[in-house]
């Protein structure tokens, strides 16, 4: 919901640009040494030193990306901030600042947009990044957000989606499927709030991959935990688009082939009995889904003892020379051409 009817509601046009800007950044702090000036001139002043600098930005659209229907704004300004931090941890890097521009049309009330910039004061504090700058805009078609994240990482740490060779272990962090069954979940409880606005929807059953859409999380665990094993993934991307497609994005990035073992999939019981309510494939989620923002990537088969019996990965195959195509490996034996399926904005 927008709007609180029994609160006074406060019209953007009451503080003009700078004067919101000013207000909805009031309570940002500096935490980073790199960020040397923030918010308050014509531009942020950042200081990586001998740092190599890794800068990620990502559009979202009322919509096209997001449903206001059931996505709380709070939750919606943590979101914009994860997905682009993910991009940041996909580069074996830390993330230190980001930038916020949004455009809004004149249905949104200030208490709204303070909604929205809580859950981007959120995910600073947890991920431990700056809010550096951004923009104010109108907009006559709804919401649209623009955040840029920066991040910095020691060269010989900087990980490509390009870096993989024959035989690495192809690797997975946390559980695929839950954002897309989560976004199901909130589909048909719209469409029954549509013909019974009295119904209350119950998803505490459903409570796991309702927060993986709602509100994931960046896996920055990932890279500290893998600096932590000394292990230098070979090449690395986020998991946005779901798993195919980024396999894929690897493969052809590096000129290689790959093997993937259906059984190997890491799914979570709920994404599993989800599948069978849904009478949906749960491989098929896992491949196409998208929006987990888990972490793939490559290592060495010399690192596979460091990497063993740690809860946040799953080796789930293997990468092959180019000539021998990318293919899923089903629990029959059988093996079938990997094709990209994941989400196409333009589709």
């Amino acid at each position: 919901m927008l709007e609180n009817k029994d609160k006074q509601l406060t019209p953007l046009e009451q503080m003009g640009e700078f004067g919101l800007i000013k207000h909805l950044t009031k309570d940002f702090k500096l935490n980073q040494e790199t960020t040397e000036l923030g918010i308050g001139d014509d531009a942020a002043v950042l200081d990586f030193k001998t740092k190599k600098t890794v800068i990620s930005t990502d559009l979202l659209i009322e919509g096209v990306h997001f449903d206001l229907a059931y996505m709380p704004l709070k939750h919606l300004g943590y979101k914009a901030v994860i997905v682009n931090l993910s991009d940041i941890y996909a580069m074996n890097a830390l993330a230190t600042q980001i930038t916020v521009s949004i455009a809004i049309s004149n249905r949104f009330p200030l208490e709204a947009l303070e909604e929205f910039y809580a859950g981007v004061a959120m995910a600073c504090k947890i991920y431990n990044v700056d809010l550096v700058g951004g923009d104010t805009t109108s907009s006559t078609k709804g919401m649209l957000i623009s955040v840029t994240a920066m991040g910095i990482v020691d060269e010989d740490k900087l990980t490509y989606r390009s870096g993989a060779k024959p035989n690495d272990l192809l690797v997975v962090s946390g559980d695929l499927g839950g954002a897309y069954f989560g976004l199901q979940v909130l589909e048909r409880e719209k469409e029954v709030f549509k013909v019974n606005p009295n119904n209350q929807p119950d998803l505490e059953p459903y409570s796991y991959v309702v927060e993986r859409q709602l509100k994931p999380e960046a896996r920055k665990d990932i890279v500290t935990i893998l600096e932590k094993l000394e292990v230098k993934p070979t090449a690395m991307i986020d998991i946005s688009d779901g798993l195919s497609s980024e396999i894929l994005h690897l493969c052809n990035s590096s000129n290689l082939g790959c093997n993937l073992f259906e059984e190997k999939i890491p799914l979570d019981p709920t994404v599993i009995n989800a599948a069978e309510e849904f009478s949906i494939d749960s491989t098929m989620v896992a491949l196409s889904g998208g929006e987990d923002y888990e972490l793939l990537f490559t290592i060495a088969q010399a690192d596979y003892d460091k990497i063993k019996g740690n809860p946040n990965l799953t080796v789930i195959g293997h990468m092959t020379d180019a000539d021998q195509g990318a293919h899923l490996v089903t629990r029959g034996n059988e093996k079938i051409e990997l094709k990209a399926r994941g989400w196409n904005s333009f589709s």
